[in-house]
C-alpha cells in the first residue's frame, strides 16, 4: 500500500527523524480516507484508506512531504443503514480535523496538505482549515482534478454513479486488485435519484435503493481504465501541491514527472 515510500511516513520513523524532515522543508501530508464506510459488496470497508494512503505515498515522494497518520472516521451520513459504516457529526468532525491540522503545524510544518477522498467531509474539511487562519494549509480534492474528470468521462460507460462504481473500482483494481472481489459486483438500480440522501439497503421504493450499496456500474471497471484515471488523478494532485508549495519560500518542492 505505501509503494517503498515508508521513509515518508511519520508513524514509521523516530520522532528526531521527524524533526530533522522538518527542518529541511518537507511539507506535511494529512490523507483523510474512511477506513469504516460500505463500498458495496465487492470492496472492502476500508476503501478509501487503502486510496488515501497509497496517494499520499505517492505525492510524498514526488514533492518530498512527509505523511501523518490517515484520518479514517469522518463525516459520512449517506452510508449509515449499512453494517459497519460509521459517521462523526459534521461538528465533531471538523474540530477533529482543526485540531490535527493545527497540532502538525506546531511542529514547525511550513505547509499542510490535506488529502481528501470523500464528498461529504468537504465542507467540514474546508472550515476546519479556515479555522487554522494561517493560509499554509490546502485542501486537496482527490476526484476534483481538471485531468481526472476528463479521463473519467472519456472512460466512464455506466448511466450514472459516484461511489463503489465503475470509476472508483477501477482505481482499486490498479492499488490494491487483491482487495476487490469483482464476482461480488452488483450495479444499482437505474432509476434517477429525485434528491441527494442517504443510500438504503431496504426501502425499495426510495430513489436511493441500493441493495448492494454501490451507487453506479462497477461490473463495468477494469484495471485499463484504473491506469489512466490513476495517472491523471496523480498529475492533478502533484500539479495542485507544487503550485501551492511554489508560493511558500521555505517549503521543499521536487515534483517530478507531472504531464500537462
Amino acid at each position: 500500500m505505501r509503494v517503498e515510500a515508508e521513509r515518508n511516513f511519520v508513524a514509521d520513523m523516530k520522532w528526531d527523524e521527524v524533526a530533522h524532515r522538518i527542518a529541511s522543508g518537507a511539507a506535511a501530508i494529512l490523507p483523510i480516507g474512511a477506513g469504516a464506510k460500505q463500498h458495496g459488496l465487492h470492496l472492502p470497508l476500508d476503501t478509501d484508506h487503502i486510496q488515501a494512503e497509497f496517494l499520499a505515498a505517492q505525492l510524498a515522494a514526488r514533492i518530498d512531504a512527509i505523511v501523518w497518520p490517515t484520518l479514517t472516521y469522518g463525516h459520512y451520513p449517506a452510508f449509515v443503514e449499512y453494517a459497519g459504516s460509521i459517521s462523526l457529526s459534521a461538528a465533531t468532525f471538523e474540530t477533529l480535523v482543526a485540531e490535527i491540522a493545527s497540532g502538525i503545524l506546531r511542529h514547525g510544518c511550513r505547509s499542510l496538505l490535506v488529502l481528501d477522498t470523500g464528498i461529504s467531509t468537504r465542507p467540514s474539511v474546508e472550515q476546519a482549515l479556515l479555522r487554522l487562519d494561517t493560509g499554509n494549509a490546502l485542501h486537496l480534492k482527490a476526484y476534483d482534478g481538471a485531468r481526472y474528470r476528463r479521463t473519467a468521462a472519456t472512460l466512464a460507460h455506466q448511466s450514472h454513479g459516484s461511489h463503489a462504481d465503475e470509476l472508483e473500482t477501477s482505481l482499486m483494481l490498479v492499488i490494491a486488485p487483491d482487495r476487490v472481489d469483482m464476482a461480488r459486483a452488483e450495479a444499482s438500480p437505474t432509476a434517477e435519484r429525485s434528491a441527494p440522501g442517504p443510500l438504503t439497503p431496504t426501502d425499495k421504493t426510495s430513489p436511493n435503493y441500493s441493495r448492494s450499496g454501490s451507487f453506479g456500474d462497477p461490473t463495468l471497471a477494469t484495471p485499463e481504465k484504473g491506469e489512466a484515471l490513476l495517472a491523471a488523478m496523480l498529475d492533478d494532485l502533484v500539479e495542485q501541491a507544487a503550485a501551492f508549495l511554489a508560493g511558500r519560500p521555505n517549503a521543499a518542492i521536487r515534483a517530478k514527472g507531472t504531464a500537462s
